[in-house]
């Protein structure tokens, strides 16, 4: 039995990695969906805080099950070229772009959401507690950028590809400032 609490079907997870070549972001998508239906997420085991577990890494992709079991930002990050397709096997995750001269908005993932992004964005995923979702990457990560500001200048780190990227505190304040309360209108005699 796997660490997962349950028997993963490694044959049925080869037979949908198979591929002569790297896949587009969209089948990165399709693959994590049909990864998902091999994983009875009532049988994971929800000790600790979570884990990403590697389903598979070859020539062409990886997958990866994501247990979050507590809230998980991954911090603005980047896959170094290789797309990913997501898929929400149950609570919620949001996807958000680096953007500029613009509010940045998250998109929310539910159950049964499947989504992709192409290899050359950087972006940050946040995960409520409880969240499980399937990672497929295309091609195999080589490294992951984190960016965060170090001295109101923008930074990259680069992390091994098994190694998870933490919080972008500093620049999160920055694309997420307080919404400042509006004054109170003055009232005239």
């Amino acid at each position: 039995m796997d660490t997962l609490g349950q028997d993963l079907d490694r044959p049925r997870l080869r037979a949908i990695a198979q591929s002569s070549r790297p896949l587009a972001p969209q089948e990165c998508a399709e693959r994590a969906r049909l990864a998902a239906a091999l994983i009875e997420p009532d049988r994971l085991d929800r000790s600790g805080p979570g884990e990403a577990i590697l389903l598979w890494r070859d020539d062409h992709s990886e997958a990866w099950l994501n247990l979050w079991w507590q809230p998980r930002d991954t911090g603005y990050h980047d896959h170094t070229g290789s797309g990913v397709g997501v898929y929400v096997l149950t609570g919620r995750a949001w996807h958000e772009a680096l953007t500029l001269g613009r509010a940045s908005l998250a998109d929310e993932y539910g159950p049964g959401d499947a989504f992709w992004l192409p290899g050359d964005g950087v972006h940050r995923m946040d995960h409520e507690a409880g969240a499980v979702t399937i990672h497929v990457y295309s091609p195999p990560i080589r490294a992951i950028g984190h960016y965060d500001l170090q001295e109101d200048q923008l930074r990259r780190t680069e992390l091994g590809p098994d190694e998870p990227s933490p919080p972008s505190a500093a620049l999160f304040e920055a694309m997420h400032p307080p919404v400042q309360a509006d004054a109170a209108p003055v009232e005239s005699a």
